[in-house]
This record gives C-alpha cells, sequence and structure tokens, in this order.
C-alpha cells in the first residue's frame, strides 16, 4: 500500500500569465492535500518586476478557484500556508534548485514557455534547466496561446509514458496516487518502436512487427502486468500499445486522447551525453499543452510506503 506525501510545495513566479496559470494548479494542489505551498520570485539582472511580491494577485487567484467547482474546496483553499520568498540571483534555474535544496522542498512547479527552434537554443529554458537538475518531482505547466487551459480541478484523465524501467514503475507510482487524488482516470502507454538494429537485417527483416506480428497485444499484456505488480491507490486503469517514435507517440496520443495531465520518468542526463540522445521528458514539457509531471527514481519520491 503506498499512500502520497506532500508537505512543501515550491511554485516559481516571474509575475507573467503562464506562472499564474502555474500557479492555480499549486495552490490547487497544496489545498487538497495540506501541503505549505512556498512563492519564490529570482530577482535577477535587469528585473523589472523586483518591486512586486511573489503574492502578488494571489488573493485573485483564490478567488477564482473557488468558483471552479472541480478545484479544492473553499475551506481547503482558505487553509493553505503561504511562504512568500525573494531571492536575487545572476539566474533564476540554480536559485530555484538552491531554495528547494535548502528548505526541504518535496515538489517543484513553474511554468513553461514551450520555446522551440534557435529562441529556445539561444534563451535556454528555466524549466528544462530545473527539470534536468533537480532531485525532486517537478510539475510543468505550458503557457501560450495554444496551452490547454481547463479548471485546474478538472483532471480527468491522465497518461503515464511506460518503458518497463525502473524509472517509469515510480513515474507509475506517483501518477496512481494523483489519480486517486483527482478521481481520474489513469492510461498506461507503451511505444513500440518499429525498427530493428540493421545487424538484425536478415532476408529483408527489417521491423519488430515481421518477427513478432502480435507485439502490441503481447505489450498490453506485459502493461497489466506490471501495473498488477506496482503498489498505489486502486484506479480505473487502461492499458495502451502504439507503434512510432517515443516523444512523437506520446503527443499524439495526448492530443487524440485530451489527456488532463502526463506523469514521466526522466534519467536526468547533462552535458553531451544529454546532446546526443535527448530526452524525450525534456521534449514533452516542452512540446505538451498538459501539465506535465516529471518524476526520477533516484531522486525524493512522494509517494511514502505505509506500514
Amino acid at each position: 500500500m503506498s499512500m502520497l506525501v506532500l508537505d512543501d510545495l515550491l511554485l516559481a513566479r516571474d509575475f507573467s500569465s503562464i506562472s499564474d496559470r502555474a500557479l492555480r494548479h499549486a495552490l490547487d494542489l497544496a489545498a487538497r492535500t495540506g501541503a505549505a505551498l512556498h512563492l519564490l520570485h529570482v530577482n535577477v539582472l535587469h528585473d523589472d518586476d523586483a518591486k512586486q511580491s511573489p503574492g502578488t494577485g494571489l488573493d485573485k487567484i483564490r478567488e477564482d478557484l473557488k468558483n471552479d467547482p472541480r478545484a479544492a474546496s473553499d475551506e481547503a483553499l482558505d487553509a493553505v500556508s503561504i511562504h512568500e520568498v525573494t531571492e536575487r540571483d545572476v539566474s533564476a534555474g540554480p536559485a530555484i534548485l538552491m531554495y528547494a535544496s535548502e528548505n526541504d522542498i518535496d515538489l517543484i512547479t513553474l511554468g513553461t514557455h514551450g520555446r522551440r527552434g534557435p529562441k529556445r537554443i539561444l534563451l535556454g529554458s528555466v524549466a528544462e534547466e530545473v527539470v534536468r537538475r533537480a532531485n525532486v518531482p517537478v510539475l510543468t505547466v505550458r503557457g501560450g496561446e495554444d496551452a490547454t487551459h481547463l479548471p485546474v480541478g478538472g483532471v480527468d484523465r491522465m497518461l503515464v509514458p511506460v518503458d518497463f524501467s525502473d524509472p517509469s514503475r515510480e513515474a507509475l507510482r506517483h501518477a496512481r496516487e494523483l489519480a486517486s487524488l483527482y478521481g481520474a482516470d489513469l492510461d498506461l502507454l507503451y511505444v513500440v518502436e518499429e525498427a530493428l538494429h540493421p545487424a538484425f537485417y536478415v532476408g529483408g527483416v527489417s521491423s519488430i512487427y515481421d518477427v513478432e506480428p502480435d507485439i502490441e497485444e503481447k505489450a498490453r499484456a506485459h502493461l497489466q502486468k506490471f501495473a498488477n505488480k506496482t503498489p498505489g491507490a486502486k484506479v480505473n486503469l487502461n492499458v495502451h500499445a502504439v507503434p512510432g517514435r517515443a516523444a512523437a507517440s506520446i503527443l499524439s496520443f495526448v492530443e487524440e486522447h485530451e489527456i488532463d495531465l502526463v506523469t514521466t520518468s526522466t534519467h536526468g542526463r547533462t552535458g553531451m551525453d544529454r546532446f546526443l540522445l535527448g530526452s524525450v521528458a525534456e521534449k514533452l514539457v516542452r512540446h505538451l499543452r498538459c501539465p506535465v509531471l516529471t518524476v526520477k527514481a533516484f531522486g525524493r519520491s512522494l509517494v511514502a510506503d505505509a506500514a
């Protein structure tokens, strides 16, 4: 048996509409779990928002949530303990990570602009840096006109991409508890990489389907066993297997099935290894329009084994 343990939640604010959207999710989650909410603004060089308080606009956001019938109760929203902090640093990412480490934060939440192409390469992404380097789970909330703007309490369907590794099992453990918290259905997805390694090209065989035509059926059965052996809350769970490339297939599945929240694992690669191999988790953070929770098997877990 497992349970969700969330005592201190950090929301990094830059006073943008994207940051406000992330704050809505963070405040609702803190109300549902009883966590204290830390509002952190990092005052970097040439910061035009230096005079604003980290809690600017919080009362309005709380009142908006109270008008959302699927958000946490009014009493729970009013009861959230708020800690407002301003830090000064040359860049936001390291300051967020340092605050999280020094204050025993369980979960970091922040907005992401979802930049692509040369602009992202030149400017970087605070969200991706935090996802890559944090040793605690990170919830990113996408901004932009094309971002999903559902009521934050309206998490009806969640997705966990699974590759049968220990990190993906940890992601599933978190997803079970969150699905129970929101009353959501949970989907497990395995992406079948169709192409075989050239060493297996014998007699014109280049696809895994030439070797195992029923591989999707086998994958679904394996997913069900994987889910059954992963502890956690009892939730309505469905398994899926589709052919394709991991990131692209996950993105398509989320759009087609109107997923509200994705929980995924990340290995936290850095340096040349990350540039050569890329990171599926970072691609999801960059491109998905719904919130993404990333967890690491070697980092802090929000799921504690109950006695």
